[in-house]
């Protein structure tokens, strides 16, 4: 009886949790699939050996996370648009094959359409729990939409991938290294009027922001030389960020963080960017300001004249001369893509824009260490 009782206490420690427990085919062959909060666990039914020996079948598992769509498998005629007989649950889903990552689909067959419906409805409802609502930024300039994006950097951040375009024919990991110690060897400010729209707590609780209601708040405007502006509506997580760019936001509430690195020494800005790397301690410079906005304007009153040609030599960029270009372009990177606008953006935050399958995390899985600063 002892024996009995531990076993059934086994089996309801191993059932715990399980939301649906049925009988499918996987392939050709039939299996015992269960279904819990987090994943998809099938086991093949193997019948008894008559000489005793017993074989422990591998199981397959399927993570949620990775189930973006679930459809009814039904049999269909030519021409036939809806109805048929009910086959079974295919379950789409990505896999990551190296660094890429691919369609998959996984069918399981069963004809009976209350079991087949039960089991739909079900993993529907956790594929659901998924979705995620996401700010995102409009850019525009002189009144005209120019692009839609999550993330823009100003200055450092739009010299580096210009570089890096430049370098195509390179590794990622070396155009990147080169684009980064290329950029900071040749440091120069950019002169910009800098005007942003601070955020409210009760804009957070909104499905969409009012224009009007900015026209009545007060912008706040500094001028000055920036190294580098950036502006962000989700965290920005990176191997090289485990907490983001901009660890202070969020994927929905609301805002976006203004990141404005004021002008100093070449030493200091890479004490900066190194404290990205680390858990905290990237904001803490006096030469850096961090807001929470709705909304930013940037002026661009000068642009770093700088090329291929230009000398090597290293200078601290309070004494690096500024070329004024009044009516230039300048280059933004927006969520990675290289973007010329004319001498002003406005960039506007619009809570909830989107919704997209996925979960926020607080911090990257794994952090890689950049060798090149």
């Amino acid at each position: 009886k002892e024996e009995e009782e531990e076993e059934v206490k086994g089996e309801e420690k191993n059932s715990e949790g399980v939301l649906l427990r049925g009988i499918f085919k996987v392939g050709k062959k039939s299996h015992d699939v269960l279904l819990t909060q987090t994943r998809l666990t099938w086991i093949p039914i193997i019948p008894e050996n008559p000489t005793g020996e017993t074989s422990v079948p591998q199981p397959g598992v399927l993570l949620l996370q990775d189930v973006y769509a679930v459809k009814v498998k039904r049999r269909r005629a030519a021409g036939q648009q809806s109805g048929g007989a009910v086959l079974g649950v295919a379950l789409f889903c990505c896999k990551r094959r190296g660094r890429r990552l691919e369609k998959d689909t996984l069918h399981l067959h069963n004809a009976s359409t209350e079991h087949t419906h039960i089991w739909y409805n079900t993993l529907k409802e956790l594929i659901k729990g998924h979705l995620q609502q996401v700010d995102m930024c409009s850019f525009s300039s002189l009144g005209q939409l120019v692009h839609f994006g999550f993330s823009a950097m100003f200055g450092f951040g739009g010299q580096c991938l210009a570089r890096a375009e430049k370098k195509r024919w390179m590794s990622s990991t070396r155009r990147r290294e080169y684009a980064l110690v290329k950029t900071l060897a040749r440091l120069r400010p950019e002169d910009c009027q800098l005007s942003f729209l601070p955020a409210k707590k009760s804009n957070r609780d909104k499905d969409s922001g009012s224009v009007d209601a900015e026209v009545e708040e007060s912008w706040t405007t500094n001028q000055g030389l920036y190294l580098s502006i950036s502006i962000m509506s989700v965290p920005c997580l990176s191997p090289h960020t485990p907490r983001g760019l901009a660890p202070n936001t969020s994927l929905a509430n609301g805002s976006a963080a203004l990141i404005a690195v004021g002008n100093t020494s070449r030493s200091e800005f890479i004490k900066h960017l190194k404290r990205y790397g680390s858990s905290s301690g990237q904001f803490s410079f006096s030469f850096v300001e961090t807001h929470d906005v709705s909304a930013v304007r940037i002026r661009s009153r000068s642009l770093v004249g700088w090329s291929e040609e230009e000398s090597e030599e290293e200078g601290e960029s309070k004494t690096s001369p500024i070329i004024q270009s009044e009516a230039s372009a300048f280059t933004l990177n927006i969520d990675g893509e290289l973007v010329e606008i004319a001498n002003e953006v406005l960039i506007r935050v619009h809570p909830r824009l989107i919704t997209l399958y996925g979960e926020e995390v607080d911090e990257a899985e794994s952090t890689v260490s950049c060798s090149c600063i």
